[in-house]
């Protein structure tokens, strides 16, 4: 019978301790909702009595219909000499309402006596107390130990005596944590050790890393070997400071890799996705990199490695990246062989690649004049269609002007004047004004094309990046250009370059249109 690991998610209470996220009630809702259809068993949603943000999603959750997670509050045990009754914190987490409460504790007798300034006896008090009258009231609780690791390796048995307390007062997970995030993979196997030969094997162990080493999640995959059943992290591995574990490592890693059951199939196909979504509602950039979902995680660059692929896929690929709902890509550049071009072109519904030979040197020719091609797919794409009998581009460009100039009462203004053919003959003259020259020349443009191609219209520049490639050249210097465009559902990139910053961003523009309107 196949192990099933417990995940349980902190993206929304840790998660948010990272620098510069900051997320709404709202999008702490449609976070939880989302986890919970993929199948995240717990998600730790925050301190109810930490601030009134938390305090109103646990009001608002109980009207949501969840599928089967269970919403966790977490918070910490009683304050010394004090009862459960009269702690405002611990009736906080009563008053959340939650099916499960995560309750926080010292291990370390550096925190008990510093800062918390009792003694290990007081301390194992407080965490029993706060267990038991928890569990008297009919809640899970699932007991943090906090820097667990540093308290294991600076003083055994005040730091297992914690475990002891929590468990004898009737935990239903003993969380192991790493807080601090600087132990490593093989004293994280001693740590789990050490605390299943203290409570026996019917106490539940969960694992809770950060990845302020490198290790987070490798320390989860190493506890889970030595007989960890929860493992807690974050989408993405947000957290404080460095990161926390990385769930969205963490699960294929167990499941393909380990042979546990965390999720169901179906949903460990929604796995990118899932990334990709938190990232976007916490207004994260999604980090291309990123092992399994990234968006380079399954890109080939080299040309051998691209010929390899078109023959075996499994030749340079440690799983089939459909598995967790990424796609293989063959990126184009100066590296490539025609193995690269032959594969975007038939992802590009391109059949037959006569000119694939040509479209190559022609990309290494103009990477060696300071284009890249690895984020602009499209502009290789149109090079392609360009290169098929019977192409006809949407329009023709006669000439262009821009100026700028300071006027009186406005400032500086930018100008620009299009001239294009369309190919039954008409002539396109267009004049437009813009907060710059690059701005105006695509307004210009856009009112030349939108009366002969209306769905220019759903298109819109959604990013136009420049950078200056040999800086030491001064104002001679080669810049290239980057813009984004979107319609609908889909996204491209097209690229220019340069030792004029004008010509390069209108030919990165116009490709742009170009390939949207002939897609």
């Amino acid at each position: 019978m196949t192990t099933r690991i417990e995940l349980y998610d902190t993206t929304l209470r840790d998660g948010t301790q990272r620098e510069n996220i900051s997320l709404s009630l709202a999008d702490k809702l449609a976070i939880a909702r989302r986890l919970d259809a993929f199948g995240i068993p717990y998600i730790e949603c925050g301190w109810p009595g930490s601030n009134p943000k938390d305090a109103d999603f646990f009001e608002a959750i109980r009207e949501v219909d969840l599928e089967q997670a269970k919403i966790c509050a977490f918070g910490a045990t009683r304050r010394k000499h004090s009862a459960c009754a009269h702690d405002g914190n611990v009736q906080a987490l009563v008053a959340a309402e939650t099916p499960t409460v995560t309750l926080v504790g010292k291990s370390w007798d550096l925190h008990i006596e510093k800062v918390l300034e009792t003694d290990a006896r007081e301390n194992e008090a407080m965490i029993g107390d706060t267990v038991g009258y928890l569990k008297d009231l009919g809640r899970e609780v699932i007991y943090d130990a906090e820097h667990f690791f540093d308290g294991l390796a600076g003083n055994p048995e005040c730091a297992l005596g914690t475990l002891r307390a929590a468990a004898s007062a009737g935990a239903d997970y003993v969380v192991l944590c790493d807080t601090n995030g600087g132990t490593l993979p093989w004293q994280i196997e001693a740590g789990i050790d050490a605390a299943r030969a203290e409570l026996g094997p019917d106490v539940r162990i969960g694992i809770h890393t950060h990845d302020d080493a490198g290790c987070g999640v490798a320390n989860t995959l190493a506890a889970v070997r030595a007989g960890a059943v929860m493992a807690q992290g974050t989408i993405n591995g947000y957290g404080e400071r460095v990161a926390n574990a990385n769930l969205v490592t963490i699960i294929p890693d167990l499941q393909c890799k380990m042979g546990y059951s965390c999720v169901p199939d179906e949903s460990l196909r929604e796995l990118t996705s899932l990334s990709r979504y938190v990232a976007e509602v916490a207004n994260i950039a999604h980090d291309d990199h990123l092992p399994y979902v990234g968006r380079s995680a399954f890109a080939h660059k080299g040309g051998i490695h691209v010929a390899a692929m078109l023959k075996e896929p499994s030749s340079y690929q440690h799983v089939e990246p459909e598995l967790i709902g990424n796609e293989m890509r063959a990126v184009v550049s100066e590296l490539s062989g025609r193995g690269n071009i032959a594969h975007l072109a038939a992802g590009a519904g391109i059949a037959e690649t006569p000119h694939a030979r040509e479209v190559l040197y022609k990309v290494k020719e103009l990477e060696n004049r300071g284009y890249s091609f690895e984020a602009a797919e499209a502009s290789v794409e149109l090079m392609l269609r360009r290169a098929e009998p019977g192409y006809e581009a949407p329009f023709r460009l006669i000439d262009f002007l821009t100026v700028v100039e300071h006027r009186d009462g406005r400032g500086l203004v930018a100008e620009a004047t299009v001239k294009v053919e369309v190919p039954d003959g008409t002539i396109a003259h267009t004049a437009s004004e813009g907060n710059g020259p690059v701005n105006a020349l695509a307004h210009a443009l856009r009112k030349a094309l939108e009366p002969h191609y209306p769905a220019l219209g759903e298109m819109r520049l959604a990013d136009y990046k420049v950078r200056i490639l040999d800086s030491a050249q001064g104002t001679a210097a080669t810049t290239r250009v980057l813009v984004d465009f979107v319609a609908g559902g889909d996204r491209w990139t097209t690229v220019g370059a340069g030792t004029n910053i004008i010509e390069a961003s209108w030919e990165a523009l116009s490709d742009a249109i170009e390939f949207g309107l002939t897609g």
